[in-house]
Order: structure tokens, then C-alpha cells, then sequence
């Protein structure tokens, strides 16, 4: 009571945050005279003005009035387009570091070059993020003239581009892309050799578009470069055929949470159909020996009870691609993880894929967190303002309309069968169509909107433009003439699309399309002019027919994605409408209570082809849908737990990875490490404070000769009087320090130098992959503990270090032993620089990597010495893994002297 009185009298904090606004507003305003009176090169020249007051010490802030009134003025000569008051404001809101919510039509493309210009002024690099490679290029190049016009230089981050092409858009004073490029070019290049190989500068500044869609729907699923493990993909297609047979008393699903499981029942059918296959031995399903068929059997009734084809995924080209739920793309290059894109091919009948083991992976919260300065735009925003502050620091300001709002947002309509809620549907499109009004109608599948399609085809006879994934390509034409009179579209989740709906249809794209080839200018003139008294007449008779209308076939889980779709219509104080029509047999209805409600309605005497229409259905909806997202968020919230542990650790890595690529050596490094592993060894074998007769001295001398190839008398030493550890260690290190340098003089230093960095790489790699492997199989299994009264995340933080410790342990060990055993064979007519220079890894063959690792940099070969000294591993050349050890001992190869362990 008394918040709602205190917002009455004084307003809210969001209104107070406008309101202080408007006199930077007005300053900008201000300028707007004398800039005009400028000329072309006047106007470019205050680029340079601008930097100069920079370098002189002066904040951006400091430059900000200056700067956008510089674009203000730039932006109406180079396209025609003035920046509005409100969109002045937008553009004070991305550059304070906050997240603007400015509705549908109200020109948020236009409203980033503000932020843009003024950040890039730095010379440190802008990203400007979008949601899909055709909205980066199409505002790199419409937004990039404006920048071009005032002196800076634009890029462009798209999918299938060379490291050079992308080196050169990086470099740029502003670089659009894809928030999947970005990452993945963040994970490549910390996966890189060369400093001069890697793409992306230090992070600066990032305004993403579609903020809500980027950074919360998004966020659930990580970004992963992965490489295919060894594993055989036969037995998913063994798996699938019987479990085909499985029927539904068998599992039980839980839909709310997306989760599937066997029943006892379910598991007994199990295991016997997989005897009878001969698929399963010894013991039960959930022996031990049998935890592969487990995970099998698991991911195929996944794939089979929870996945929907033309719902979760389609089936293109022999591929299973998945369809992003809440933009209804699809999601090139992206797979399901742990095996559950293999169940979906062998469900499908198409090529399985061999399954693959995570290389680099990171969330996007973390990524986005990398950036010092932050900020982002959409319509939808403000349901998700706490998760925004919670997870990002960012905080969500609503920038008014610049026209007053008129669209008519009508109650829900709610059915009690889908079919006639379809019915229902298709009249109210046909009554829009006959009077010419616009319809735009939001479906939640392909499935869906190709069943409305075919309705509206056989009963109303109207033809309507149906954008799906299936029709990817022609996003863009489909939306831009959406709001033709009379004209039906039907698009499955609007969330996101990126370009306007213009009542009489878009200028621009028209012109585009009819002109492409006319190349006679009084032609072309003729046709533009021509082209834009038409789309104004359409217009005309749209705003008369009422604008656009805005159906939502039903409600998503989130009521951002609704709103998404209502903000379709009422662009820039257009009039239109929106209703959404639901029945008892849609997803959210059915797994939220429906048969309470629908014995409720029964009990009022509605019939199968009435609908209710009441204000307290749309509230009950609302606050169905609020839970969803909050269920949501939690699991968003608890994948960043998880993820901030691994996020810790892989600062560590990447960091280290950088600085051996800066410096000139990495010498220092690896003495530190052998000093180390020296350390440890003998700490191992000679307690401190132990009795001569409790040390082991076997062991020590085995190590000695397996981690430095080094035949060392400790038998002696130990026997010594009154010898100490610490003289031991010291008399080990001299002689590894000792074998050390005589390997670098016969080298050489150039070849030794440029090996010892290749060889720390590639091994860096290696095992920070095998550790990222034991990471998700601890993550996989860690609820468990919950079962013992043990915190999941505690013990998965504590579990996590000790395995991070463990493996900076076997790094030091293996680098170590590498440098003390490798041998390299150097054509001496050979280049130097070409035969050692540090490799490019080929990402996406990890065995490859490991050959490199052992072999030494480069192509360079083993070399193989016709004789081999048992007691000499230097004359031992290449071994086969499989062979027994040449040092005598009768054992293989790996398991003594070739062991890595």
C-alpha cells in the first residue's frame, strides 16, 4: 500500500532514472544546429577532435554530449534517419552499462551506433552481438556506413571465415557477430599455439541485441569444441531396435522436469530383450561391467519418450539438427552431448556420429562476464530483471515509446479440445483476411504451424507464408512483407527475428528484391519511387483494416517469448491487436494441472466447442508461467555453480597458456617444473624425518630412469653415512640440470627453444582435455551424494580442486619426462623455422594432437637407433607401446618406461 502511495507521489526508480536523462537529452539537442551548418569533412574531422580530448585525459563521459550529436547528425545525412529523443536515451542507458527495454519498431539498431561510436573512440574494439549471422551482416554493413562516414572501421564475424579474415574483423574499431562465434573464437584461440595466430584482441566493451534471448535462454547450454573419442557408435543402433519395443508402463516421464526413467518393470523387459540380443552378460543392467549399456539404453529412451521430431529437431540432409526451442532456428554445428545426438540418429535411421570428448567449453554467463563493460538491448527484458542483476550485475531500464502505445491486447481465449481451439483460429484469421487486416500467428513447433497451414489451405482457402526452421533462409523476405493487407503469416516462435514488420510491407527489402538488377539509375529511380507510393498506399489500408494481429496459437513457458510476439504489432504507435487462444491439451495446460481445471469447467457447463474468456484465466496462466521460469532460472543459476568452479581453473589454464606465448622462453618454466618434480619424487620416496631403512630407494631409482632416462646410483648414495634427503635431491636435479643442458647444446638453441614451447603446449592441452573429461564424469554422478546427506556442489568444488592439483602434478611429470626422453632427427637442408615452429593443433582430431606431444613439434620424426643400451633409454629410439621395454625388466613398454602415468 504505502509503495504503491510513494510510486504515485514520487514515481518509480525507472521513471526517476528517465526523468535524469533528459538534460543530458537536451544538451545533445543543443548541438544539433551548429553541427548541421558543417560540411562532410567538418563532421568526420570531430572523430579525430574526439580522440585527441580522450588521449588528453578526458573520460567518455566527458565526450559523450559531443560524441552523439556527432552521430546524431552523421546518421541524417548518411541514411536518412534521425535519432529520436527516447532513442538518445537508449543510447546513454548502453553506454552507463545497463540493459535497454525499448519495444518492437523502436529502431534499437539505430540506438547502439550512439554507444558504438563514442566506446570505439578508445581504439580497444566495440562488439556489437546478435543473434544470428544474416542480422551481423545486415548491420554491419547498414549501420557500417554511418561509421565508415565518420572515419572508423567496421567487421564482420560470420560462420565458415578464415583466422585471417577474422584477425582483420576483430582488429576493427567495431566487430558485429554471432554470440556463438564470439565464444567459440574465445575458445579456439586459447587453443592456439602463437600469439600471432590467435584472433580476438582483450575484451572491452559488448552490447548484445536480444539480450534476454543471448544471456537467459541461451545460457542453459554451454558453448563446447569437441573432438570424436574412440568410442564405437554401433551400439546405438543395436540399442535402438529394442528399445522400440519398450512400452509406456515400462518408464516413467516427468515433463516438468524433462526427465525420463525405467521402472522396475521396465528394467526387467530391459534386460531381458538385451540377453536375448546378446547385448548383455554377466550380472544385472545396472552391474557395474555393464554402466556403457546403462548410458545407452538411458540416452535411446530419451531419445524416444522426452524428443519430438519437428518439435526438438529435424531431420535435413541425413543430419539431426536441433531446433533452438525458443527462437524455432535451427542450430547448425550444435549437438546434444553425452550421447543423446547419437540416440536421436539412430532413432531417425541416419549416419550415427561418433561421439565426442569436450576439448574447451564455457557458459556464457562466464563468457559475457569476461567483458570489463557490458550492456544490451531487447523489448523483453523487465520479467527477467532479477536474473539480469543476480547472474550479470545489469541492470534493466525501460525506455518510453516515442509514439503513445495503442495496440489492443484482448484476454486469452481458453478451449477445452485443440481442435476447436484450431477452428477458432482459422475463423478469426479468415474474418482478418477478408477485410484485409495483417495477421502474424505464432506457433510453438513446426508441426504446428504446417497443421494450421493446411487448415487454413482446405477450409478458408487462404494461402499463408509459413517461416519454420524448414524455411530458414527466407526469414528475413517472409517478416519484412508480413504486414501486407490481408496477409498470413505463420511463424513458429517470433522470439527474436530481428527485422520490423511495417504495415504495407519494408521499403528497403522490396527495393532490394525487384532492383537487384536494374542498373540504369533514372530506372531505378523510377521503380523506387514507384515501389514506395505502393507500400504507402498498403499502408493505408492496413492502419484502415486495423493494423497487424498478433494470434498466438498458445502460451509458452515463458512470458517473455509471448510478449515477444505481442510486440510484433503497435510499432511506433501503429494500432493492431494480439490475442492467444489455448486449450486443456496444450503442453503448459496439460503438465500445469489441467484435469482440475477442466473438471472445473465441465462443472460450469462448458461445451467442447465454447470458450472461457476471463481476466482470472490470465492471471492463473501468468503465474503458471512465472513458475516455469523460475524452475528455470534455478537450473541456469545451478549450471553457473557448477561452471564458476571449472571457470576458476580455466582462467588458471588460459592464462598461463598466454603468458608462455609472450615471453621469449619458457626455460624457466620447465626448470621450475623439473625442480618440482624432482621435489616430489623425493619427498615420495624419502619421507622427511624417515629412517634410512624406511626409504625406497628401488622406487626412487625406477622413477629416476622412467621420468629422466637416467640411471642413477641411489643404491650407493643412500647407502652413504649420514647422508640426508635434501643432498640426494640436490645430486638428482644436478644430473637432470646436467642432461638437460648437454640436450640443449646438441641441439642447438633456436631448435631447443622453439621444442620446449611446442612440447609445453601441446602437452598443456592434453592433459587440461583429459581433465576436462574427468570433470564431466564427476559432474555426472556428483547428485548422488546428495542420497548421504552431502552437498553436491561442496563436494564437487572440493573433488574439482584436488583433481586440478592432481593434474598440475602429471603435468609437471609428463612435461618433464617428454624433454628428458624425445628425440628429434632435424634435416639440416631444412629450414630451421619450418621444421620446429610450433604446430597448428588440428582441433578436431585429439589423437593427432597426443602424437604430436610424444613425437616432439612439428612433423620433425623420431629418431631410431640400430642399437639400444638397456641402460641408456637415449639409444632406445622409437618403442612400440606394445613391446617390451628395452630396459630389460620383461614388462611392456607402457606399463614401465613408456608409462605417462
Amino acid at each position: 500500500m504505502f509503495g504503491a502511495l510513494a510510486r504515485r507521489l514520487f514515481g518509480t526508480a525507472n521513471d526517476r532514472l528517465i526523468k535524469s536523462l533528459r538534460g543530458t537529452v537536451d544538451a545533445v539537442n543543443a548541438l544539433e544546429p551548429s553541427l548541421e551548418s558543417l560540411s562532410d569533412e567538418a563532421l568526420r574531422g570531430r572523430t579525430q577532435w574526439l580522440r585527441e580530448r580522450l588521449a588528453a585525459g578526458e573520460s567518455l563521459d566527458d565526450l559523450l554530449v559531443d560524441a552523439f550529436a556527432t552521430v546524431r547528425e552523421g546518421s541524417r545525412r548518411v541514411m536518412g534517419m534521425r535519432h529520436f529523443d527516447v532513442q538518445i536515451m537508449g543510447g546513454i542507458v548502453l553506454h552507463q552499462g545497463r540493459i535497454a527495454e525499448m519495444k518492437t519498431g523502436e529502431g534499437k539498431t539505430l540506438v547502439a551506433t550512439l554507444p558504438t561510436y563514442l566506446n570505439a573512440l578508445t581504439g580497444k574494439g566495440v562488439h556489437v552481438v546478435t543473434v544470428n549471422d544474416y542480422l551481423a551482416s545486415r548491420d554491419a554493413e547498414w549501420m557500417g556506413r554511418l561509421y565508415r562516414f565518420l572515419g572508423l572501421t567496421t567487421g564482420v564475424i560470420v560462420n565458415a571465415m578464415s583466422d585471417a579474415e577474422r584477425q582483420a574483423a576483430y582488429a576493427c574499431d567495431i566487430t558485429y557477430g554471432t554470440n556463438n562465434e564470439i565464444g567459440f573464437d574465445y575458445l579456439r584461440d586459447n587453443m592456439k599455439f602463437r600469439l600471432e595466430d590467435m584472433v580476438q584482441r582483450s575484451f572491452h566493451y559488448a552490447i548484445v541485441d536480444e539480450v534476454d534471448s543471448i544471456l537467459v535462454d541461451e545460457a542453459r547450454t554451454p558453448l563446447i569444441i569437441s573432438g570424436p573419442s574412440e568410442t564405437s557408435t554401433s551400439l546405438y543402433a543395436d540399442v535402438d531396435r529394442l528399445i522400440r519395443d519398450v512400452r509406456p508402463e515400462h518408464y516413467e516421464k516427468d515433463e516438468k522436469a524433462r526427465t525420463v526413467t525405467f521402472t522396475e518393470e521396465g528394467t526387467e523387459f530391459v534386460e531381458q530383450i538385451m540377453r536375448q540380443a546378446g547385448l548383455l552378460g554377466e550380472g544385472g543392467l545396472y552391474d557395474l561391467n555393464n554402466v556403457s549399456l546403462v548410458h545407452h539404453a538411458q540416452q535411446a529412451l530419451r531419445a524416444h519418450a522426452l524428443f519430438s521430431r519437428d518439435v526438438d529437431y529435424i531431420v535435413k540432409d541425413g543430419r539431426v539438427v536441433i531446433i533452438d526451442e525458443f527462437t524455432g532456428r535451427m542450430m547448425d554445428g550444435r549437438r546434444y552431448s553425452e550421447g543423446l545426438h547419437q540416440a536421436l540418429e539412430a532413432k531417425e535411421g541416419v549416419a550415427v556420429q561418433n561421439e565426442n570428448q569436450t576439448l574447451a567449453s564455457i557458459t556464457f554467463q562466464n563468457l559475457f562476464r569476461l567483458y570489463p563493460k557490458l550492456a544490451g538491448m531487447t523489448g523483453t527484458a523487465m520479467t527477467e530483471a532479477g536474473e539480469f542483476m543476480e547472474i550479470y550485475n545489469l541492470e534493466v531500464v525501460e525506455i518510453p515509446s516515442n509514439r503513445p502505445f495503442s495496440r489492443d491486447d484482448q484476454d486469452d481465449e481458453v478451449y477445452r479440445m485443440a481442435k476447436d481451439k484450431y477452428k477458432a483460429i482459422a475463423d478469426l484469421i479468415g474474418e482478418c483476411h477478408k477485410r484485409g487486416q495483417p495477421c502474424l500467428v505464432g506457433t510453438t513447433s513446426i508441426e504446428k504451424s504446417e497443421y494450421l497451414a493446411d487448415l487454413l489451405r482446405k477450409d478458408k482457402k487462404i494461402k499463408p507464408q509459413v517461416l519454420n526452421a524448414r524455411y530458414h533462409e527466407q526469414e528475413a523476405h517472409i517478416i519484412a512483407q508480413a504486414g501486407v493487407p490481408g496477409a498470413v503469416t505463420i511463424a513458429t516462435n517470433m522470439a527474436g527475428r530481428g527485422t520490423d514488420i511495417q504495415l504495407g510491407g519494408n521499403l528497403d527489402m522490396r527495393v532490394a528484391i525487384e532492383l537487384a538488377k536494374v542498373t540504369d539509375e533514372v530506372e531505378r529511380t523510377r521503380r523506387i519511387a514507384a515501389i514506395r507510393a505502393d507500400v504507402e498506399d498498403k499502408k493505408q489500408k492496413a492502419l484502415a483494416a486495423g493494423g497487424l494481429f498478433v494470434i498466438g496459437t498458445e502460451r509458452h513457458e515463458s512470458r517473455r517469448i509471448d510478449n515477444q510476439l505481442r510486440g510484433r504489432s503497435g510499432r511506433q504507435g501503429d494500432p493492431g491487436a494480439s490475442r492467444f487462444f489455448l486449450s486443456l491439451e496444450d503442453d503448459l495446460m496439460r503438465i500445469f494441472g489441467s484435469e482440475r481445471m477442466d473438471g472445473m469447467l465441465r462443472k460450469l457447463g462448458l461445451r467442447e466447442d465454447e470458450a472461457i474468456v476471463h481476466p482470472w484465466i490470465n492471471k492463473a496462466l501468468e503465474k503458471a508461467q512465472q513458475k516455469v521460469e523460475a524452475r528455470n532460472f534455478e537450473v541456469r543459476k545451478n549450471l553457473l555453480k557448477y561452471d564458476d568452479v571449472m571457470n576458476d581453473q580455466r582462467k588458471v589454464i588460459y592464462e598461463q597458456r598466454r603468458e608462455l606465448m609472450q615471453g621469449d622462453t619458457v626455460s624457466a618454466d620447465l626448470a621450475q617444473m623439473r625442480a618440482e618434480t624432482v621435489a616430489d619424487l623425493v619427498q615420495r620416496c624419502i619421507p622427511r624425518r624417515a629412517m634410512a631403512s624406511q626409504w625406497d630407494v628401488p622406487t626412487l631409482h625406477e622413477e629416476c630412469l622412467r621420468l629422466f632416462g637416467l640411471d642413477l646410483p641411489v643404491q650407493g648414495w643412500a647407502a652413504e653415512e649420514g647422508i640426508a634427503e635434501e643432498e640426494i635431491h640436490d645430486r638428482i636435479l644436478g644430473a637432470v640440470e646436467e642432461k638437460m643442458a648437454a640436450r640443449r647444446e646438441r641441439y642447438g638453441d633456436d631448435i631447443w627453444l622453439m621444442m620446449e614451447r611446442g612440447l609445453l603446449l601441446q602437452i598443456l592441452d592434453q592433459v587440461w582435455k583429459d581433465h576436462l573429461l574427468q570433470l564431466d564424469h564427476l559432474r555426472q554422478g556428483i547428485t548422488l551424494r546428495a542420497y548421504a546427506q552431502r552437498d553436491p556442489l561442496n563436494e564437487y568444488k572440493s573433488e574439482a580442486f584436488e583433481m586440478f592439483q592432481a593434474m598440475l602434478v602429471h603435468l609437471r611429470e609428463r612435461v618433464t619426462q617428454v624433454m628428458a626422453l624425445v628425440e628429434l632427427q632435424v634435416d639440416p637442408e631444412q629450414d630451421i623455422q619450418d621444421r620446429v615452429r610450433s604446430p597448428r593443433r588440428p582441433e578436431s582430431h585429439p589423437r593427432h594432437e597426443m602424437a604430436h606431444a610424444m613425437a616432439g613439434s612439428g612433423d620433425a620424426p623420431l629418431r631410431h637407433p640400430p642399437m639400444r643400451d638397456p641402460a641408456n633409454p637415449e639409444t632406445w629410439g622409437r618403442v612400440s607401446r606394445n613391446e617390451g621395454c628395452p630396459c630389460g625388466s620383461g614388462r611392456k613398454y607402457k606399463h614401465c618406461h613408456g608409462s605417462l602415468k
